[in-house]
């Protein structure tokens, strides 16, 4: 949109390919060069780069991140599929709560403190009214007249504005919950609010509604490597799976698994004392690299390994996963999970399978490696070998490709390569 209130409708595989990383610009101002190409038969404007029009983009989120649940009924359904006093309590300090749950996630970098449920409020349509003809949800009208029915009793001006808008509706949408951001002025504020709209299925479990959160925090997909373009096939994040090898809640249904390192690294969670950059081809033995679940550790939790001769947009994560606590003792097993990253993919971070071809969900074998195990990454430009489980996570040495002569990284007999 510019700032005269247009809207600019732009092919999405340009929008990508002109930003480095196009997520990183959600909500910011930015000057956009067209390409000399003619709009596509759609109409679509063709983008030759995207640049913020502020030299530095910092999508840090720290703090008391305030959200507000508004729940709103459909004009012709009076069903309130939960209470007041449930949607309250999904943002308590407890085990299985959401404000507990983002403050582990983010190792106490953010808080849920103030988050407040209000309704039912009646909408001021039916549901038909909602559901564009090609069967999509019209999420603008949904949260304009959600937004409008609750304006009387919520204060979104609060502490310069409210971090998120919870929307909770008691009907199904167009068979999905959504995440994001959404650009309005309320309570004379105006400002791009992180905006999730759930229909009941996604508020009856947290693992999808702290997905939804996860976007509007500014958070995207992640992928595994299939190949099948769905997005919804890496256990290992929450922006990808939340339901499978997620523990279940007898009140919250499922409850969310953690973030990858990449995702908790975009919000700036990673200390930089937990992080280690290596150039692929170098050599770091015998890291000690603490499950990513593991507040407070003294050790790594992220090892960034950047490729010479690629765009900085292209890089590999590896990060220590392990059975265990109120969120991730159904994870698939104790292993180290990597990471192939393209900023410039709708989907940037994909999860590293050995098997060939790989799994169509990444909690198989070929997903997680384990001590002994050594993975080598595509052309050999690097290696990861698994030497040892530690009490919190594994030791691990990051090395260069295989030498003719003596190998200080190979130790084991069990290679996996791809």
């Amino acid at each position: 949109m510019t700032d005269q209130g247009l809207r600019v409708a732009i092919d999405p595989n340009s929008a990508l390919a002109g930003a480095e990383d196009l997520y990183s610009l959600a909500g910011k101002r930015v000057a956009i060069e067209f390409s000399a190409s003619p709009p596509k038969t759609n109409g679509l404007r063709m983008a030759g780069a995207i640049v913020p029009l502020n030299s530095a983009i910092d999508e840090k989120i720290s703090g008391t991140t305030t959200w507000v649940t508004l729940m709103c009924k459909f004009q012709d359904n009076s069903n309130e599929p939960k209470s007041l006093a449930f949607f309250q309590s999904q943002y308590g300090t407890a085990p299985g709560q959401l404000d507990h749950y983002w403050r582990q996630v983010s190792y106490n970098k953010i808080d849920l403190i103030g988050s407040k449920a209000y309704g039912w409020l009646y909408l001021p349509r039916p549901r038909s009214a909602y559901i564009r003809a090609n069967g999509s949800a019209n999420l603008d009208q949904l949260f304009y007249d959600c937004t409008n029915a609750a304006n009387s009793a919520v204060n979104f001006a609060a502490n310069g504005g409210v971090q998120g808008i919870n929307m909770m509706f008691n009907s199904d949408l167009d068979g999905y919950a959504w995440g994001g951001g959404k650009c309005a002025t309320l309570d004379g504020i105006y400002k791009c609010w992180s905006t999730t709209w759930n229909p009941p299925w996604s508020f009856n479990n947290l693992a999808p509604l702290a997905h939804e959160m996860g976007h509007g925090y500014g958070l995207p997909h992640a992928n595994n490597s299939d190949g099948d373009r769905d997005p919804y096939d890496n256990p290992w994040d929450v922006m990808s799976d939340p339901w499978n090898n997620a523990v279940s809640d007898s009140t919250y249904g499922r409850r969310p698994k953690h973030l990858s390192t990449y995702s908790r690294a975009r919000l700036a969670w990673v200390d930089s004392a937990r992080r280690i950059t290596l150039a692929a081809g170098s050599y770091r033995l015998n890291i000690g690299l603490d499950r990513a679940s593991l507040s407070g550790s003294g050790n790594a939790q992220m090892i960034l390994v950047t490729l010479p001769g690629q765009p900085s947009s292209r890089y590999y994560t590896i990060e220590a996963r392990k059975r265990g606590g109120e969120y991730e003792s159904n994870l698939a097993g104790d292993a180290v999970i990597i990471h192939r990253v393209d900023t410039q993919a709708s989907t940037p971070a994909f999860s590293v399978d050995a098997d060939i071809p790989p799994a169509n969900r990444s909690n198989n074998e070929g997903s997680m490696f384990k001590p002994g195990e050594i993975w080598t990454a595509p052309d050999g430009a690097f290696r990861v070998h698994v030497q040892a489980a530690t009490p919190e996570g594994f030791l691990v040495s990051v090395c260069g490709p295989k030498p003719t002569g003596s190998d200080p990284c190979f130790a084991s007999r069990i290679t996996r390569m791809k």
